[in-house]
């Protein structure tokens, strides 16, 4: 049986990583334990700025693409057309250099952010403004270099979410939906991270451990994770929640 890239060469492999989830367009190089990241606030121009930054960062390390072992992105859930753009660009990459590709989880990659900030959390519960007045949401444990998954991703209402917190007992809550709903926030009795974020950097990270275990797929394989079929309110759903909202 013929070893991998990376037990081939005797030393880490070079893993590129994007992720376009949010208003924030960030690129990453991970080896071994260092990793290099790009990353710019450039609201809907995703598309616009990904290749221009992979290029930049490529060149910066000196790394052509041929010589990474994948190409990982951030598969979501989070906007629905930056996810389309991270995967598609994961793939076209991929196809092109002949590498393989490594989905990662957003919300995964959110609690390793959040993990890294606060060393004593064992469970975490990350979670996101999905808009519509509702949430993704994960729950992770930590286990070892990496993380576990205690409840795969799902949307809630903010009415849902405290009750979800309540029911898994986490440790520390992290990401902007405790932001978008404060009344949330302010009925947790654990640890808060609503600043926490998600990049390139941890997507990386997480992609090493998951590339090493075997978690690389052809590129044609590779998928967002979506959560939500909808994208937005109805008219009457948007004057309904108008009206709560003055009430």
């Amino acid at each position: 049986m013929r070893l991998p890239r990376a037990i081939d060469a005797a030393v880490p492999p070079v893993l590129l990583a994007i992720d376009t989830a949010t208003d924030t367009c960030s690129v990453a190089l991970a080896c071994g334990d260092r990793v290099r990241e790009r990353a710019e606030a450039v609201g809907q121009k995703h598309s616009e700025r990904i290749l221009p930054m992979v290029e930049a960062l490529l060149r910066e390390a000196e790394m052509p693409l041929r010589g990474c072992a994948a190409i990982a992105f951030g598969s979501g859930p989070g906007a629905f057309t930056g996810l389309r753009i991270a995967c598609g660009i994961a793939q076209g990459l991929a196809f092109g250099a002949g590498l393989p590709v490594v989905a990662v989880g957003n919300l995964e990659a959110l609690a390793l952010a959040a993990s890294a900030r606060t060393p004593a959390a064992r469970r975490i519960l990350a979670a996101i403004d999905a808009r519509m007045q509702e949430a993704y949401w994960a729950v992770y444990a930590i286990d070892g270099a990496g993380l576990e998954e205690v409840s795969a991703p799902a949307l809630a209402s903010a009415a849902e979410l405290a009750e979800i917190c309540r029911r898994h007992g986490p440790d520390l809550v992290a990401g902007n939906a405790l932001q978008s709903f404060p009344e949330v926030a302010a009925a947790l009795a654990c640890a808060l991270a609503p600043d926490a974020r998600a990049s390139a950097a941890t997507i990386a990270t997480l992609a090493a451990l998951k590339f090493a275990a075997g978690g690389a797929v052809p590129a044609e394989r590779a998928a967002p994770v979506y959560v939500r079929d909808r994208v937005a309110l109805t008219v009457d759903e948007r004057r309904a929640l108008a009206a709560g909202r003055q009430a």
